[in-house]
């Protein structure tokens, strides 16, 4: 799968300050690339320096295949789709006529307004003045002049920032959408670990400017640690009983900690524990959430 974002020791210093550091960034054409991270972490300033909207105090940005520099800028541009910070509108016109100025002014067709509408659902609302529009509604209409150039990248900076639980589930269902339908490529920033879980394809954890982690989400959640944990009348004797029959084990925190069982062997496991009197009170399975794989990585460095 080729990348269509390449960053190479990409890097940001404001005031003397690194703010972005030796930053390697891989986005795989077709994902839902979520970058994660703290507040201040550096998720914008990366963002907006792959958009060029910052340059880089150092390394390299490249975009479907080409540098991102003053010459390229403009053409690459004409093929991403973003929403950095907060979208822009204006109050007095309705959310069409907003969407009609930014369509004359891209030089796209008229037609893309009302797929652009249908896309985010906001058909039966574009008469209505966007000053009067809810916030959720604000951010689908910033997705939808995002989306009007149909762009093959799009760029989401915290699009779920400040919406209600309903308008959160509504702007996820609306993002894991797009690489279907469309082919595109999703690039979303969030600070909201559960956000990422539930859309992302890819993850990269930024902490403090560097970036600690890059891969599938699946290879994030095999740092889980799953694990069996069980409760007995009797620890000690059954931590034995478990030992001498070859089943890996440790006590901790008043529990047995087994490795992940199959079926069978965890019903073996209590019938061996039941054949010697020792009653067994409680069987659970746990592994770590993402938050606290996060935590990890960032040696929580930041609160979320």
């Amino acid at each position: 799968m080729a990348n269509l974002i390449e960053t190479k020791g990409l890097c940001k210093s404001y005031g003397g300050t690194l703010r972005v550091k030796d930053l390697h960034m891989a986005v795989p054409e077709g994902s839902i690339y979520g970058f994660l991270g703290p507040n201040g972490a550096g998720k914008s300033t990366t963002l907006k320096m792959i958009l060029g909207l910052a340059h880089p105090t150092g390394g390299e940005i490249d975009v479907f295949g080409k540098r991102m520099n003053e010459k390229n800028r403009l053409d690459i541009l004409q093929h991403i789709g973003s929403l950095i910070e907060s979208p822009s509108y204006y109050g007095h016109l309705t959310g069409e006529e907003n969407l009609r100025i930014l369509q004359t002014l891209r030089n796209v067709p008229e037609d893309n307004i009302r797929e652009a509408l249908d896309i985010v659902r906001l058909t039966s609302q574009k008469d209505k003045k966007v000053a009067h529009y809810s916030l959720g509604m604000k951010q689908r209409l910033g997705l939808a002049a995002a989306l009007l150039t149909h762009p093959r990248l799009l760029i989401l900076d915290e699009p779920t920032n400040g919406l209600d639980p309903a308008g959160i589930q509504e702007m996820r269902e609306l993002i894991c959408d797009l690489p279907r339908r469309f082919g595109m490529t999703v690039v979303v920033s969030s600070h909201l670990l559960s956000e990422i879980d539930q859309m992302a394809t890819h993850v990269g954890v930024i902490a403090d400017g560097a970036l600690v982690y890059q891969n599938t989400i699946e290879r994030l959640h095999e740092k889980s640690e799953h694990h069996l944990a069980m409760r007995t009348l009797n620890n000690a004797m059954a931590q034995a009983i478990l030992t001498h029959h070859g089943v890996a084990n440790e006590v901790r925190d008043g529990e047995i900690i087994l490795p992940p069982l199959e079926d069978a062997k965890i019903a073996q496991c209590v019938t061996l524990l039941a054949d010697s009197s020792i009653g067994v009170t409680r069987i659970e399975e746990r592994r770590k959430n993402l938050e606290d794989i996060f935590l990890e990585l960032t040696e929580g460095a930041a609160s979320l």
